[in-house]
């Protein structure tokens, strides 16, 4: 809302400047130019208040004209396509306002200019400059807003890493796997070994994707493989996980799925007679993480509450599509848009 009532503040300054300008500047030029005015009050009038009045229009219909193409076509995704378009467009448009307005004086006063074109190409000329403004200034801002985004993308997606490797060495996650393996190593020594290699590797990716903004999903289904390894071994039958994304080609962002079965198995109950199961799976355009709602009253391990968020604020930056979040009386279902792998 702040952000909105300062763009129109802008707006309502930069057209105060440009009726100012304009003013001042008919009435110098129209006292320049036509000489048979000077000694004639009420021609004077005429012409100036028409100057003012075809400035007026040509700046406010660039200004449109730019602000409305530039929402429509990006300065940065599609640079030949954009000037193209808002040079004809400024002709066009130019063109057909000026002769709206030549004959709507034409109507009123007694003003008759003969040739249209004796006004349309001046107010073509003049509006080139104009339109070289307009256009310089939004590449301008559009290159900023993408470099101001970009920058924001890489703080979100460092915080994301930085919440999902704080999560994997913090004292609860390494009592738990320590506590884990020790008891694995006096019961099945073949599986501790297994576990020690799968908490490894939870680890190694960890490090490895952390200036990534996508991976194949393949490779981090295989990461979830061994996170998901380290918390069945914890669980054991208490804990049901269901993946089912045969031949689904894709890219995620690092670490999002993990972070969903993370909270999953951080924020809900976990037990004989309430075991918790974790879904993954494909529902049109989205990979589903839906996982079974047993809130647990009270949790030994902290919460940031910023997994869901910064999964949200991720994939704003990757995809068109938001990310979907659901809450049932017996679900908690998370949607991920799928985002298509580079030919």
């Amino acid at each position: 809302m702040r952000a909105e009532n300062h763009l129109e503040e802008s707006k309502v300054k930069e057209y105060a400047w440009a009726i100012t300008i304009a003013f001042v500047g008919s009435f110098a030029i129209t006292y320049w130019q036509c000489t048979s005015c000077q000694t004639n009050i009420p021609r004077y009038l005429e012409f100036a208040f028409f100057s003012f009045f075809n400035w007026i229009l040509l700046w406010a219909i660039n200004t449109e004209l730019n602000d409305f193409l530039s929402r429509r076509i990006s300065w940065i995704k599609e640079p030949i396509k954009r000037l193209t378009t808002g040079i004809v467009a400024t002709v066009v448009f130019t063109a057909l306002g000026v002769v709206l307005i030549i004959t709507m004086f034409e109507a009123i006063t007694s003003i008759r200019f003969g040739s249209y074109q004796n006004v349309v190409i001046p107010s073509l000329i003049i509006t080139f400059f104009i339109s070289l403004f307009f256009h310089g200034r939004g590449f301008f801002l559009q290159w900023r807003k993408s470099f101001q985004e970009a920058e924001r993308y890489q703080r979100e997606s460092m915080t994301a890493t930085y919440e999902s490797l704080k999560s994997q060495v913090n004292p609860h996650f390494l009592f738990n796997s320590l506590n884990a393996l020790s008891n694995l190593v006096y019961e099945d020594q073949d599986k501790a070994v297994k576990f020690i290699k799968q908490l490894s590797e939870v680890y190694r990716y960890v490090l490895e994707t952390r200036d990534k903004e996508l991976v194949p999903l393949e490779e981090e289904l295989k990461f979830l493989e061994s996170y998901a390894f380290l918390q069945m071994i914890r669980f054991g039958k208490k804990l049901r996980i269901e993946v089912k994304l045969e031949g689904v080609k894709s890219l995620v962002a690092p670490l999002a799925l993990q972070m969903l079965f993370e909270n999953a198995v951080k924020h809900n109950e976990i037990s004989e007679d309430k075991p918790l199961s974790i879904r993954l799976f494909v529902e049109g355009n989205f990979l589903v993480v839906e996982n079974t709602l047993q809130i647990r009253t009270t949790t030994a391990e902290s919460s940031s509450g910023l997994g869901l968020d910064n999964i949200s604020k991720r994939y704003q930056f990757l995809s068109n599509v938001p990310v979907g979040i659901e809450k049932t009386a017996s679900s908690f279902i998370v949607r991920i848009p799928l985002i298509e792998p580079l030919a």
